[in-house]
């Protein structure tokens, strides 16, 4: 049976009133811990760096109670973002957040955490950020959320069945994490604290720094390459599963990546994201900046691990630009010194990171078909 939201859960919202506590009411040694956005990794409240209000100041407030049982849910910049309160916990939401409550007698809480990363949710919150600096939602939309409910047994067989799921895709991550963990290490090793000569961005490529395309993205055309965007970048310098198009066919030929090929982000709070070319047929949108290495010299697989290093972070900081949209741009990039070891030591590691790569490929294969089963 499929029903909404609204008609199983109560959503509340924080109090938005004079009572709403200001900066003055968080207080280090308070009670009550108020909750936002960033305190919630999913699954849990995370009690690092929490802010705390008192109990007078809690026993003012009309809205935004929770107690264990609850979801916390994000309504505003990291859409969806959720926990469920657990342990006799009880504490206030701040107003980026809404209190999902459900009726006990109908729905499971753990089994209401699962439902909310159904792919239909997933889908209004994808369409709820495109497009939009400053994404919202409001509690009268989550309510509208369709959610499969079956009986309360089934409920429970469910979330057996995915609790069991999700710690194999935890160790997924942990393996996935660990051989990222070794490129590191190895390059420490191998390179960190030598003598190299410091060569230019400009001086290690083919040209100067070229802006990507300007267009705007339209649905995957399988026949057209995949149009590359900030947003698509993982940490590990891999990519996301969400594939479009360029709107404008004349980019697929301009803009095409090669071998070689290395992205810098110049805008916003990505500034500094890097992306080495691996493969695949694929254009790069403008808010990146490629540069053609000149593989005589430096090899992609070095520079991308750079590029980890604290001293490019380092570097970023002190060469953005801008308070409210920070950026380096080209010739700012092509500025950056880097350290340039021998090209028969870089090849080395370079096939470390090709095997490391095809172990992270059979391990990511595996670990996508177990959170496609989880959801």
């Amino acid at each position: 049976m499929k029903v909404k939201l609204g008609d199983i859960a109560v959503l509340i919202n924080g109090d938005r009133g004079k009572n709403y506590p200001s900066q003055a009411d968080i207080v280090p040694d308070g009670d009550i811990p108020f909750v936002n956005a960033g305190h919630l990794n999913g699954r849990n409240i995370i009690f690092d760096d929490m802010n705390y209000i008192s109990q007078t100041k809690y026993e003012k407030l009309n809205s935004g109670k929770f107690v264990t049982g609850d979801i916390l849910y994000c309504l505003r910049g990291s859409l969806g973002k959720k926990a469920v309160v657990k342990d006799g916990i009880y504490g206030a939401i701040a107003s980026s957040l809404v209190i999902i409550r459900p009726n006990r007698n109908q729905i499971d809480s753990d089994y209401l955490m699962f439902a909310l990363d159904s792919p239909n949710i997933q889908d209004q919150l994808l369409k709820a950020n495109n497009g939009s600096s400053q994404p919202n939602l409001s509690a009268a939309s989550v309510r509208e959320y369709v959610i499969d409910l079956p009986d309360k047994e089934k409920q429970h067989q469910v979330v057996e069945r995915l609790t069991k799921t999700r710690t194999i895709i935890d160790i997924r991550q942990q393996e996935l994490q660990k051989l990222d963990d070794l490129i590191k290490a190895r390059f420490v090793e191998m390179f960190v604290g030598k003598d190299y000569p410091l060569i230019l961005v400009d001086d290690l490529s083919l040209g100067k720094g070229e802006y990507g395309a300007q267009s705007a993205s339209i649905e995957y055309d399988p026949c057209r390459p995949r149009y590359v965007r900030i947003t698509d970048i993982n940490e590990d310098g891999t990519l996301n599963d969400d594939l479009v198009s360029s709107s404008n066919e004349e980019d697929d030929e301009q803009y095409k990546l090669r071998y070689g090929d290395f992205l810098f982000a110049r805008m916003g709070a990505t500034v500094g994201k890097t992306y080495a070319y691996r493969g695949g047929n694929q254009i790069y949108a403008g808010y990146l900046i490629r540069y053609k290495l000149n593989l005589d010299w430096i090899l992609p697989e070095y520079l991308y691990a750079f590029t980890k290093q604290d001293e490019y972070w380092n570097w970023v900081k002190l060469n953005q630009s801008g308070a409210a949209q920070p950026g380096i741009n080209a010739k700012k990039y092509g500025s950056l010194r880097v350290p340039v070891p021998p090209l028969s030591e870089q090849k080395v590691f370079q096939t470390l990171v090709h095997q490391v790569d095809k172990s992270k490929s059979r391990k990511e294969l595996s670990y996508k078909t177990e959170k496609k089963l989880a959801l």
